[in-house]
């Protein structure tokens, strides 16, 4: 199976890239069966002969996910972005595990706010309603008339005959 892809050359610290034709399995720096072009990641120009490019890809050639997301980025082929980094079955379990218990923290947490919030307004009515009937009560009370207190004048008391 063939592969476009990238293949390194230029000087340490300079690099520069160079798109070939190889077979998948084939080391990068080994004989290619075709040189489409040049990029250089420093100024992100890409120098390719477009026509080659669509007749390989057209003739079954397979790009490379990095050659895949450069053509798209300089319209040479039409498609989506291919992620360029897999993640391992068993981190993405732990991952999946990590959002599971993060999401029933938030889940709790949101119904412990909405029961303080529900308990918050129970207790606001209650005090709502303990006002009013206080209200009332004071208001029938200035409403029934006041209870008359006659005040009795004490009673003489029987005198004692006094000893002599």
């Amino acid at each position: 199976m063939l592969s476009i892809r990238l293949s390194r050359v230029g000087k340490k610290k300079a690099p520069i890239f160079r798109v070939v034709v190889q077979p998948k399995t084939r080391d990068p720096w080994a004989k290619t069966i075709a040189i489409l072009g040049h990029y250089n990641p420093r100024s992100k120009e890409l120098v390719v002969v477009a026509d080659d490019v669509k007749q390989w890809i057209a003739n079954g050639a397979e790009c490379s996910e990095t050659v895949w997301n450069l053509f798209l980025d300089h319209k040479l082929v039409e498609g989506k972005k291919i992620a360029k980094s897999h993640i391992s079955g068993k981190r993405v379990k732990t991952m999946e595990k990590a959002n599971a218990d993060k999401q029933a923290k938030e889940d709790a947490a949101k119904a412990k706010a909405e029961a303080a919030k529900l308990a918050e307004e129970e207790a606001k009515k209650a005090a709502a309603e303990a006002a009013k009937a206080e209200a009332e009560a004071a208001k029938a009370a200035a409403e029934a008339p006041a209870p008359v207190v006659e005040e009795v004048a004490p009673e003489a008391a029987p005198e004692t005959p006094a000893a002599e």
